[in-house]
């Protein structure tokens, strides 16, 4: 039976949404967010404020968003809760401030708490996509997400059509969804180009409250020129993998890559991408940004799996006039599939991910700054870094104009322990933690990744402890924090 769906303003849309509502979002960092109802329920919510009215939502996503959902819900006061990952400022200083209840949580766990009832009942989905068929089959637009279980498991759906996404996007999209526990079976996934699922989205038809047409540009924002630290970053990482690779620590076909987003893992892209002892690759990730297509176009890489299309405009418009030649290298799965320790394990995958800071043992702090406030979350990264064949993490050695050391005694949050955490990698070099103990990790830290000027007061550090598996001394473990704290510059902390 074919459906003919209810044509909604964004406001019209809007106005459906109840205080307190849990409404689950369509999006992965700033692509495929909704942003017209995002936009209208903002407003909505600033014209209940008005009248003495309450109007808060809880928000589900698949990761970040741009602009148009989570800074104009920020600014708005329209947010109680949110989950799984965030980037906007404004959202940023509210959930630091206690006004916003947020859960970071591994993205690859969102879709399965959200079917057992974790955040409760999910009451609206709001979907971005490019077509709706009349069976109510969904093209979804530049990312995936959480969206195959969020439609499943709302009790209502808005439909915001984007008409700056073309329909030919239809087949890029790979929609899986895993069966509910017990009966759920291996993901059948042996090559990062492997197709498992269907290319559109299905969505009971009655169950879609209406339509929404828009003509909004993703809100990606562009990346810095590469200075000169993180081209030395990115050189750092690449002559390492080259070496793994020439040692035969890495096998002649070399393995997918999963990278971050951002300027470094744009650097460190670009200089994989020009190492001729780096073999052309594939990339199993949760994003591909500009440095990908690139290279894609090079040859350097071969194929490209993720949950979303973190590009520009200028490189989403070549990517939508050149679809014939990307097509056959670009698949878009959901972040359950993308993310699933099963998969990354069984491929070999190669996590490259961002550090706030790094302690000289190998633990990391990929979350919060000095210990309390939150950055953005931990995202994917764990999820990739709990079960790569080879965890990497980089960081400039230092921040603020060289006040704050991103080498530490012991991280002020733990999001990767040391465990999980092989290579550390910063301008100043590299340090293979792998088959090293405690004292031998810390020397490494400090030799080949701490900056010069906070050597000696690292080095004064470990030496204070020569007992126990571990040199830590508790009661300066934290004395470079306490210093920036006191003064704002970590360089006089005293530590023994």
């Amino acid at each position: 039976m074919s459906h003919s769906f209810t044509k909604l303003s964004a406001d019209e849309a809007a106005a459906l949404i109840n205080d307190r509502d849990m409404v689950g979002f369509s999006s992965f960092t700033a692509a495929g967010a909704p942003k017209a109802v995002g936009k209208a329920i903002a407003a909505r919510a600033r014209t209940e404020h008005a009248a003495g009215r309450p109007f808060k939502i809880g928000v589900i996503t698949g990761a970040s968003t741009g602009k148009s959902l989570d800074g104009e819900l920020a600014r708005a006061e329209a947010v109680y809760f949110r989950t799984p990952f965030q980037s906007d400022p404004d959202l940023r200083k509210a959930i630091n401030a206690g006004k916003v209840e947020f859960v970071d949580m591994h993205l690859s766990s969102v879709a399965q708490s959200i079917r057992t009832g974790v955040f409760g009942k999910v009451h609206w989905a709001v979907i971005e996509a490019c077509d709706l068929a009349p069976d109510g089959s969904v093209t979804l637009t530049s990312s995936v997400g959480v969206s195959p279980t969020l439609v499943r498991s709302a009790d209502r759906v808005i439909i915001e059509i984007n008409r700056t996404h073309p329909v030919e996007l239809r087949g890029l999209h790979d929609i899986y969804e895993p069966a509910d526990l017990p009966q759920r079976q291996p993901v059948p996934i042996l090559r990062a180009s492997d197709r498992i699922g269907q290319p559109v989205l299905r969505i009971d038809p009655k169950k879609i409250a209406g339509v929404v047409e828009s003509r909004l540009d993703d809100e990606v924002s562009p990346f810095s020129d590469v200075s000169d630290v993180t081209r030395r970053i990115g050189a750092n990482v690449a002559e390492f993998l080259a070496s793994e690779h020439r040692t035969g620590r890495l096998p002649k076909e070399f393995l997918p890559v999963q990278s971050g987003v951002g300027d470094v893992a744009n650097a460190v892209l670009g200089a994989m991408g020009v190492h001729p002892d780096i073999p052309p690759f594939e990339m199993y990730s949760e994003v591909l940004q500009d440095s990908v297509f690139a290279l894609m176009r090079t040859g350097k890489i071969r194929f490209g799996s993720s949950v979303a299309i973190t590009a520009t405009k200028a490189q989403q418009m070549e990517i939508y006039a050149n679809l014939d030649f990307y097509r056959p290298r670009i698949v878009l799965r959901p972040q359950e599939i993308t993310n699933h320790p099963e998969v990354i394990r069984r491929l070999g995958v190669i996590s490259i991910n961002t550090a706030i800071e790094c302690d000289v043992f190998g633990n990391v702090n990929s979350t919060h700054v000095l210990g309390r406030s939150l950055m953005n979350g931990i995202g994917g990264s764990g999820d990739f870094t709990r079960n790569a064949a080879l965890s990497i993490f980089t960081c400039p050695s230092v921040q603020k104009d060289g006040k704050i050391s991103t080498i530490v005694p012991q991280v002020s949050h733990v999001d990767h322990n040391e465990h999980s955490v092989n290579v550390i990698v910063t301008e100043q070099g590299v340090a293979d933690l792998r088959g090293k103990s405690p004292h031998e990790r810390a020397r490494l830290m400090i030799e080949q990744c701490a900056h010069p000027s906070f050597r000696d007061v690292l080095h004064r550090y470990c030496e204070a402890s020569k007992d126990g598996h571990t040199p830590q001394t508790l009661a300066h473990a934290f004395a470079l924090h306490e210093q920036f704290l006191l003064t704002g510059d970590m360089r006089n902390a005293v530590v023994c």
